[in-house]
C-alpha cells in the first residue's frame, strides 16, 4: 500500500515529479473536519495518465457534494486508499471540485504529456485516469469505478476545442460554469419542454431559496427572463443587500419574511436544504404551490427541524446530471451545448458586475478555506480559485 504522511505543507511540481502527492481529505460523516495527507504514488498502469491538478474553484456547491456524498454517491470518484499508514478507522472520503490539470505521464495512446483538460477533480495535486472513448473535445475517464456515475462527471473537455473557452473567463469557468450548468438545467426543467406539463407547472411565481447562492443567482437571471414570472429570493439578513443589488430578483425577502411571499401559483426551488425554510415555504403557499424541487443543501448544518406534516406537494430531488443526460439525448451535444453556450456567455459577462476572484495557494489555505466554507462562511462576491501547489 502507498505510504505517506499528514501535515500542514503543500504540494509542488517537484513533488509529483518525484512521486510525491498531497491531498485534502474529508471525515465523510463529520465534514467539517478535514486534513492534509501525502501519499507516494502508485506507478501507473497500463491504460492510465497523471494529471496535474493545477486550479480549481471551491464554491458551496462542493459543501453540498460533501452533504450529499453518501446518498449521491460523491463519495465514490475518488475513493480513498485504505489499509496505509493515514487509516486510522474514520471514514475519510474526497470531495469533488471543478478544475484544470495538465498531462503529467502517460501510458495511455488516448492521452499525451502536456496536454491540457477541464473537469471534475478531487482536491488534490494529481489524479491518476483511464482515458477512453476520446474526440475532438475530450474524453472521458473509463476507470472501473467511474463507469456507474453520471457520464457529465466523468466527461473532461479540452479548452483548445471548446467553442466558449477564452483564457480571461478560466476563472469563470470554475467557479461559476458548474453552478450555472444546474442553474440552466433548473430552468429548462420548469419550462417543461417537450413534456405534457404546463410551464412552470403553471405557476407564475418561482420562489428560491439561498439566494445569493450562485447556482440560485443562475437560476433567477433565467427565469426572470420568462415572461410574466416573478422571481422571489429568500436570503439571510446579512447578504439581503447584495441579492437585491442583483437586480434578477422581483423580490427580495430575508427568511423571517416568508409570510410576505405574493400570493399566487407558485414553484419552490430549494438549495438552502433547511428545513425550517422548507415548511415555512410550504404552509404559507399550501395547495398553491405547484411544485417543490430540492437543488442543494447549503444550510446542510442547521439543526432547526418545524413540526407537523408538510402542506402541499411533496418535494422532488433535482439532479442535474439526469437532465443533462435527457437533454443531450434529445438535442445532441452540439445542440446542448449551443444552447447553453449563448446563456453562459451572458451569465459570465454579467458576474464581472458583482463577483471578484480570489486566490489560495498551498493545502494549508485551501484547507482553511474549505473549513470556512463547511461552516456556512461565504462571502457571496467572491469566487474562490485554489491550488495546492507550491514552486
Amino acid at each position: 500500500m502507498p505510504e505517506g504522511r499528514i501535515g500542514p505543507g503543500g504540494g509542488s511540481r517537484r513533488d509529483i515529479l518525484f512521486g510525491m502527492s498531497t491531498t485534502i481529505e474529508v471525515v465523510r460523516d463529520v465534514i467539517t473536519t478535514s486534513r492534509i495527507a501525502t501519499r507516494t504514488n502508485a506507478p501507473l498502469e497500463e491504460g492510465q495518465a497523471r494529471l496535474r491538478v493545477d486550479r480549481f474553484a471551491l464554491t458551496s456547491n462542493n459543501i453540498t457534494y460533501a452533504a450529499f456524498g453518501d446518498g449521491l454517491r460523491y463519495w465514490d470518484f475518488f475513493p480513498v486508499p485504505t489499509g496505509d499508514s493515514h487509516d486510522d478507522g474514520r471514514p475519510w472520503g474526497r470531495v469533488p471540485v471543478w478544475g484544470y490539470a495538465t498531462v503529467i505521464e502517460s501510458r495511455s495512446a488516448d492521452l499525451a504529456v502536456g496536454e491540457r483538460a477541464y473537469g471534475y477533480l478531487p482536491m488534490s495535486d494529481e489524479l491518476v485516469v483511464q482515458p477512453g472513448r476520446r474526440d475532438a473535445s475530450g474524453f472521458t475517464d473509463v476507470a472501473e469505478h467511474r463507469r456507474p456515475m453520471a457520464a457529465a462527471y466523468n466527461r473532461y473537455v479540452f479548452p483548445t476545442a471548446d467553442a466558449n473557452d477564452d483564457p480571461a473567463f478560466e476563472p469563470h469557468q470554475m467557479v461559476l460554469w458548474p453552478l450555472f450548468m444546474t442553474s440552466f438545467m433548473i430552468d429548462d426543467y420548469l419550462a417543461s419542454e417537450g413534456t405534457d406539463r404546463p410551464e412552470m407547472f403553471g405557476a407564475s411565481i418561482a420562489v428560491i431559496s439561498s439566494a445569493s447562492s450562485k447556482t440560485a443567482i443562475g437560476a433567477a437571471q433565467l427565469l426572470a427572463a420568462r415572461a410574466g414570472i416573478r422571481v422571489v429570493g429568500l436570503t439571510s439578513a446579512r447578504s439581503a443587500e447584495f441579492v437585491r443589488g442583483l437586480g434578477c430578483y422581483s423580490a427580495v425577502l430575508n427568511y423571517d419574511e416568508i409570510s410576505a411571499c405574493p400570493p399566487g401559483d407558485a414553484v419552490y426551488v430549494d438549495i438552502a436544504g433547511d428545513r425550517a425554510v422548507n415548511h415555512a415555504v410550504h404552509s404559507h403557499y399550501g395547495d398553491s404551490l405547484a411544485h417543490s424541487l430540492v437543488v442543494g443543501g447549503t444550510h446542510w448544518n442547521t439543526d432547526a427541524a418545524a413540526s407537523g406534516p408538510l402542506p402541499g406537494p411533496k418535494p422532488e430531488f433535482f439532479f442535474a446530471p439526469a437532465q443533462i443526460a435527457l437533454r443531450t439525448k434529445e438535442w445532441g451535444r452540439d445542440g446542448l451545448d449551443q444552447r447553453v453556450g449563448s446563456a453562459w456567455r451572458r451569465f459570465a459577462t454579467w458576474s464581472n458586475d458583482w463577483l471578484r476572484f480570489e486566490e489560495s495557494h498551498g493545502a494549508e489555505p485551501v484547507r482553511s478555506l474549505y473549513e470556512s466554507l463547511a461552516a456556512g462562511v461565504v462571502d457571496p462576491r467572491v469566487g474562490h480559485v485554489c491550488s495546492l501547489l507550491v514552486d
